[in-house]
């Protein structure tokens, strides 16, 4: 599959919210980790840039009064409170990265394990759906730096070593990150989010047949998976398997009412 394919159809299934975002392998991040600052600095731009994208005014003016608490609340729960609440709209807003920006501000202030998994899962979404590079890198960086705080003391959260495996794949060192899945999937081969992600990096790789033996395992043990169930028909398609695409596909039919969805496999359709 041409990368253009897997960026439009990525487009796609994130506009409809399934259940797993998209590994940022589809982006090639060129630069690698060279522009990453050191774990906790600012970003290389500020990391105040990250939140300033413009956002419907209607929703300015309770945004600015909470922010105004913010700066002058000095009970630690009350401020948490409020970081969550700021989090909680912008990412209603597709603003992924100000909602990871407040996470952070929580996290810095009140230094517990929850408040690290919180905003490390919140820059990892906003990872996933950046496409400016050192953006991408800056956003990989702070996602590695708070999960692993939390993975320090429970490493067997392999949903959170899957998200930092994923921001490794797009650097200078894709290796280290696929060590981390393969991993994941000697400890628990039926891991929903490491298959998943392994048939990714299959199909980014053009292993197209490689990339049906992930996700067959994946829909044979998470069968509710669409996004798993849509990529094994994909690749299907991609190894030339054209009667097994067609049965996939039509199955995928099935299983969504999304038109979004119906769209791309209609396409896929077309052309088998």
């Amino acid at each position: 599959m041409k990368k253009s394919q897997i960026i439009a159809i990525v487009i796609g299934v994130v506009a409809i919210g399934l259940l797993f975002s998209l590994p940022r392998v589809i982006v090639k991040n060129d630069d690698g980790e060279s522009a990453i600052s050191e774990a906790g600095s600012s970003s290389p731009s500020g990391m105040e840039d990250l939140h300033n994208a413009p956002i419907a005014p209607e929703a300015q003016e309770a945004l600015q009064r909470i922010s105004e608490k913010l700066n002058k609340e000095n009970d630690l729960e009350r401020f948490a409170a409020l970081t969550d609440t700021l989090a909680s709209l912008y990412s209603q807003a597709g603003k992924f990265d100000s909602a990871a920006y407040f996470l952070d501000k929580a996290a810095d202030r009140i230094q517990s394990l929850e408040r690290f998994e919180k905003a490390g899962i919140a820059y990892y979404e906003a990872y996933t759906f950046a496409l400016n590079e050192e953006k991408v890198a800056y956003l990989a960086d702070r996602t590695r730096f708070f999960l692993n705080k939390v993975l320090d003391e429970n490493p067997t959260r392999s949903d959170l070593k899957t998200r930092v495996a994923m921001t490794y794949v797009s650097s200078s060192n894709p290796m280290q990150g696929i060590t981390m899945l393969r991993e994941i999937l000697d400890a628990d081969p039926t891991n929903e989010d490491a298959l998943f992600n392994m048939g990714i990096l299959s199909m980014q790789s053009g292993q197209h047949r490689r990339a049906v033996e992930r996700f067959e395992e994946l829909v044979k043990h998470h069968p509710a998976n669409i996004q798993g169930q849509f990529y094994l028909a994909v690749s299907y398609f991609e190894s030339k398997q054209n009667n097994k695409a067609k049965k996939q596909f039509q199955e995928v039919r099935n299983m969504s009412t999304d038109p979004m969805i119906l769209a791309s496999v209609d396409s896929y359709l077309e052309r088998l």
